[in-house]
């Protein structure tokens, strides 16, 4: 049996109002301007690595003992995943915050 949620908005908050608002477009394009960096830093660093050890001897070199750079790299990137989930987490609950107190906003210009 699928739960059923329950909205704090009216039914009848046009939505689309929403969608047009100045403050929601402003909205998205933060959005745009924090995702699309993010993503692109990370395929650059994430397909650095198989390019690099494939078509170059860079990463070969010792790094640390008998730890080479390669290896580095690879942990480097499993720090750059969780570093960029979080950041992202957080970010992400501000724009929530920002869609909810439009919604609010245009709920509140309806009454």
């Amino acid at each position: 049996m699928p739960l059923k949620v329950e909205s704090d908005y009216n039914k009848k908050t046009d939505f689309k109002k929403v969608a047009n608002s100045r403050k929601f477009k402003d909205l998205i394009n933060q959005r745009k301007k924090f995702i699309i960096p993010l993503t692109i830093f990370f395929l650059t660093f994430y397909f650095a690595l198989p390019i690099m050890t494939s078509y170059s001897t860079i990463l070969n070199r010792t790094a640390i003992g008998d730890i080479s750079w390669a290896w580095i790299f690879a942990f480097a990137q499993f720090v750059m995943t969780w570093v960029l989930c979080i950041v992202y987490v957080k970010r992400s609950a501000k724009f929530d915050k920002q869609i909810d107190e439009i919604i609010e906003e245009e709920i509140e210009g309806e009454r």
